[in-house]
């Protein structure tokens, strides 16, 4: 049999799993909440994996590698920096988000948990945030395209459109079905793949190479890829690497703290209290993860510099994981193997078209017509994952950029949009509506404009979050908080510390204790 049918073979059965996945969480979804955030029910390490998941796009195995491949370990500093951010967030937000959230009004998406949060009657606040999502989220999604048709390529040496085409269906079919439970279950199916791919690919690659410890040294003084001659600094992280590209490369750690799809999964958890655990497993899942990436790119260098085997893709490289897997395994092992780039492409786009579908009903659409069905909402979202994915796809036909810029841009621009007013929002009690719409509306704004025209000065999250903070602060002092407030903060801020020290009580039973001894 050729190898294209075993490739194809282990590639339905993983879509076969994910479309199944979908349908049995459209049999648990019968309500507009179970949709949108399953009804905060996430378990630790559904959650924990979920979101790392939903973060490690295709840049993980396809960008990242490829990155290093080409530049060398001075590219580090991004795995350093995200490395950082990941504990950070789940240390310091998941936690006060997911108390926050509930008793804010019970706010099931960010924009909503903003205005409730400040009490903003105006809707402004909400409708920014959710302008701002659509914005950056199409960017972000067209990433994924992307990634789908490059994939495909590589794989199958078909069509790029064709790829693009069919990674989007399908991850709009189980989206459009199943919802977040469904984008949740088929994260941690998705994660483990991932997770297994990126020990098992370097270290066959590792034992294919005739001297495995030259991986430390070869490409420094020997052919390979874009370098006819070696690249000499390849091991020094700062060797030709200015003082601000270290800075915007360990900032992208930064970023966490406003990415949606990301902090969707902290106020889904059952308790604060298992956001310990989720991070434990969270935090474990990206390490060996990041480890597998470094590794693919170290092998990658020694691999087909010393063999007849070339990279598919000659200008960026991306795609040194997918020939690695194709050429080291049996097809049908390799099929598998290459599900999990598959798996980090859908588990980010599925994530990114439910919030952005969230945005668009519950943040835009609610806000004008009041009290609508349950069945109209459902309709309506399923219909917005619909809308979203195609105009992904009409950006993605035609890729200017490659996928590690296209994270980057919606990355830096979530991060400086909402990542101060995300922090903001749990640590400072003085936050306004105004101060937050000034702070996510400069965010952003610095983010185009920098990345646009002095993206080669530094990395445009550096200026957009210092800029969001500085008007955020400046005119949450200039006003003042609402009544109501300073005591919501309050009770969220007891209530989380007394779950987090009686994890056997539920969030509910930890606020009705705070509120009864106040």
């Amino acid at each position: 049999m050729s190898e294209n049918f075993w490739l194809v073979l282990a590639i339905v059965l993983y879509f076969g799993v994910m479309v199944a996945i979908g349908f049995y969480s459209w049999l648990k979804t019968s309500k507009y909440d179970d949709y949108v955030l399953a009804d905060r029910g996430l378990n630790p390490l559904v959650a924990g994996l979920s979101a790392g998941a939903s973060d490690m796009s295709g840049w993980l195995l396809m960008g990242l590698p490829g990155a290093l491949f080409v530049a060398g370990m001075s590219e580090l500093w991004i795995v350093i920096g995200l490395f950082i951010g990941t504990w950070a967030n789940w240390k310091w937000v998941a936690p006060r988000l997911r108390s926050y959230t509930e008793v804010a009004n019970n706010s099931i998406t960010l924009p909503s948990f903003f205005e409730n949060r400040t009490h903003d009657t105006s809707r402004i606040l909400r409708v920014v945030a959710a302008l701002i999502i659509i914005f950056f989220f199409t960017f972000y999604v067209s990433s994924g395209m992307v990634s789908g048709g490059r994939y495909y390529e590589s794989t199958f040496g078909g069509e790029y459109m064709t790829g693009m085409l069919i990674v989007g269906a399908i991850t709009v079919l189980y989206t459009f079905i199943g919802g977040f439970l469904a984008v949740s279950y088929t994260d941690v199916v998705q994660g483990v793949l991932m997770f297994l791919a990126l020990i098992t690919v370097p270290v066959m690659a590792l034992a294919a190479v005739d001297n495995p410890g030259e991986i430390f040294s070869y490409a420094t003084a020997n052919p390979y890829g874009p370098w006819p001659e070696g690249n000499p600094t390849y091991f020094n992280m700062v060797a030709g690497v200015s003082a601000a590209t270290i800075i915007g490369n360990l900032a992208w750690g930064l970023g966490y703290f406003g990415q949606p799809h990301i902090v969707t999964r902290f106020m889904a958890l059952r308790s604060p209290a298992e956001a310990k655990s989720a991070r434990r497993f969270g935090i474990g899942w990206v390490l060996i993860c990041y480890i597998g990436a470094v590794f693919t790119a170290l092998v990658s260098t020694v691999y087909f510099g010393t063999t007849s085997a070339s990279v598919t893709d000659q200008s960026g490289f991306e795609t040194i994981f997918l020939d690695l897997a194709r050429l080291l395994f049996h097809p049908l092992i390799a099929g598998i193997i290459l599900t999990a780039v598959l798996a980090a492409i859908m588990s980010t786009m599925s994530s990114q078209l439910l919030i952005t579908s969230s945005a668009l009903i519950e943040d835009l659409y609610r806000i004008f017509k009041k009290e609508p069905s349950q069945t109209s909402l459902l309709v309506l979202s399923r219909s917005m994952v619909v809308l979203v994915a195609v105009v992904a796809m009409l950006m993605a036909f035609n890729p200017s950029d490659t996928i590690l810029g296209l994270v980057g841009f919606a990355w830096a621009g979530f991060g400086a949009a909402f990542g101060p007013v995300v922090v903001a929002s749990l640590y400072w009690k003085k936050l306004t509506a105004p101060g937050a719409i000034a702070g996510m509306v400069v965010g952003a704004v610095t983010v185009f404009v920098w990345g646009t025209f002095f993206g080669d000065i530094i990395y445009e999250i550096v200026p957009g979050v210092i800029f969001a903070a500085i008007a955020m602060v400046i005119v949450s002092l200039a006003t003042k908080p609402k009544p109501g407030v300073d005591q919501e903060f309050d009770d969220a801020v007891a209530a989380t510390d007394y779950a987090l020290a009686h994890p056997e009580v539920t969030f509910e039973d930890a606020l009705g204790k705070v509120r009864r001894v106040k």
